[in-house]
């Protein structure tokens, strides 16, 4: 997690990524006071989760046991977060990004109610055939 000024940014991989005001205030309040900080071997953690073992993250078991504890009904709150990406996302694009099958998410989507029905699932980074750039002309 970086905080400068203004920008909190969430290091996932390469770029770092945007958090939300709302969001980076739950972070930056969990951070400030996160629990199994105060061993030897974590004291300097550059972990979101700290693991017990030196510059090893929690480990994901532990960490998907975690909501539950706190009364978060986790197979519906997975379900209900699916269905909201769907509904801002095409369902080929989730399910792509999440390993799920197309057709489930097409299923889902229809469940949902969204519209992503005109999205033309293809490779959008080649251009299409006979296109060319318009070139500039000095004059």
């Amino acid at each position: 997690m970086l905080h400068d000024g203004e920008a909190t940014l969430l290091r996932l991989g390469e770029p770092a990524s945007s958090v939300p005001a709302p969001v980076a205030a739950l972070v930056l309040a969990y951070i400030a006071d996160r629990g199994n900080m105060n061993t030897a071997t974590n004291q300097a953690s550059r972990w979101l989760f700290p693991g017990r073992r030196t510059g090893q993250p929690a480990c994901p078991d532990h960490l998907s046991a975690l909501p539950g504890e706190i009364g978060i009904p986790v197979a519906a709150a997975r379900g209900a977060a699916i269905r909201q990406q769907l509904l801002e996302l095409p369902a080929p694009i989730v399910a792509d990004a999440l390993g799920y099958h197309d057709k489930t998410t097409s299923r889902l989507l229809r469940e949902t109610g969204g519209a992503w029905s005109r999205y033309a699932a293809d490779d959008h980074t080649r251009s299409p055939t006979g296109w060319a750039p318009h070139r500039l002309t000095d004059g």
